[in-house]
């Protein structure tokens, strides 16, 4: 029904924003990956996932396309809902569950609060053919020949697994594939490591 949202942001916290367009405040339920796009910014488009249930009309906003088309397989798996499938989006961007899912590591997947080993279990299930069509960020301009690199997702993945930061790993990566795009995963991550 609801497409995206622009407008000035009112109010914004790491689980939730309030869009103002048109003179009226809609309050959007957000994951902290999208939170840490817009927290910053006096304006905002999200990309809206709408939900009707008996007891409520709830909005869902995301700051990319993809990150919205993953929410819609989420909650289309039996057993996860909304609040569920944006918690799992808080804790794993696009491309590391995209991974966790191909690699079906539904121990790694089973952190995310509240998600049992057995739902972990039936969303790598349910996904797994499904994910490959999904790509990294839309909003990444200028560095798709990195965001469509398997070997760049792979890479960065592993780094955070390690416990170094997201936009540092993701800093070093882009440079190391821009001076040699045909590096393998293995010499990718040690010389990532060597520069962060």
């Amino acid at each position: 029904m609801y497409e995206y949202i622009t407008g000035k942001l009112a109010e914004v916290a790491p689980a939730y924003a309030v869009i103002e367009a048109g003179g009226i405040g809609y309050f959007i339920n957000i994951s902290l990956q999208t939170y840490s796009e817009i927290e910053h910014n006096d304006t905002a488009t999200l990309y809206l996932h709408y939900i009707v249930r008996e007891d409520a009309h709830i909005l869902y906003g995301f700051a990319t396309k993809v990150e919205r088309e993953l929410f819609r397989l989420l909650i289309g798996v039996s057993g996860v809902g909304g609040n569920t499938a944006r918690m799992i989006q808080s804790t794993y961007s696009p491309t590391e569950l995209r991974n966790i899912i191909g690699t079906g590591n539904a121990v790694l997947l089973k952190n995310v609060k509240g998600l049992g080993l057995k739902t972990a279990q039936k969303i790598i299930v349910d996904l797994s053919g499904k994910m490959v069509d999904l790509t990294a960020d839309d909003k990444s301009a200028g560095a798709t020949t990195v965001v469509n690199n398997e070997a760049y997702d792979e890479a960065l993945s592993a780094l955070i697994m390690l416990g170094f930061q997201k936009g540092a790993s993701e800093k070093v990566l882009k440079k190391i594939f821009k001076e040699d795009p045909d590096l393998r995963v293995e010499e990718v991550i040690r010389i990532a490591l060597k520069q962060l």
